[in-house]
């Protein structure tokens, strides 16, 4: 088995194909509230990201707005997976992203080199603003452009599944 990349690793993979990105490293955060507490200091849309299976045992990471409504037992309807939908494993997430919990994210399809994992986009990420998302942790964010985005992915096998995940009129949409 191939090691998996390191930030800085992933980092330069970006740079040696043209990716821009903006790198601030933070203290670890976790989960989206805690990630709130760095609103100012990073621009650009915040996602949340999740590893999920389906019965058939299909993987999936879902890379959404941080206010999207992602209703699990209906998500399979939306993505053509069997069944519903279950969180994959920590030991799962590590074997095929290379990745802990807390440190999810679309990034990570880059350490997916047989392309078992299906990336899932939300539609409310793909505006034209920027996105963030950690660098393989959760003590850094790159901020990183549609585009961009869309040619790392396409790079390393995983043409997105783009679908529209509801998300509250909060303020956050616009």
């Amino acid at each position: 088995m191939t090691a998996h990349l390191t930030p800085d690793q992933l980092c330069a993979h970006l740079t040696a194909r043209g990716i821009a990105f903006a790198r601030m490293d933070h203290v670890a955060v976790f989960t989206v509230d805690e990630s709130k507490t760095l609103r100012g200091t990073i621009s650009g849309l915040h996602s949340k990201n999740l590893f999920l299976k389906d019965k058939k045992g299909r993987l999936f990471l879902v890379s959404a707005r941080e206010n999207a409504r992602i209703d699990l037992k209906r998500l399979h309807e939306v993505i053509g997976a069997s069944g519903r939908l279950s969180f994959g494993s920590a030991e799962l997430l590590m074997e095929k992203l290379g990745v802990t919990p807390g440190s999810v994210t679309a990034l990570a399809v880059i350490n997916d080199r047989h392309g078992e994992v299906t990336m899932v986009l939300d539609a409310n990420l793909m505006t034209g603003d920027d996105m963030n998302f950690h660098p393989l942790v959760n003590t850094a964010t790159l901020r990183i452009g549609r585009d961009d985005m869309l040619s790392f992915l396409r790079g390393t096998g995983h043409e997105p599944l783009i679908v529209d995940l509801p998300a509250p009129d909060d303020g956050q949409n616009g």
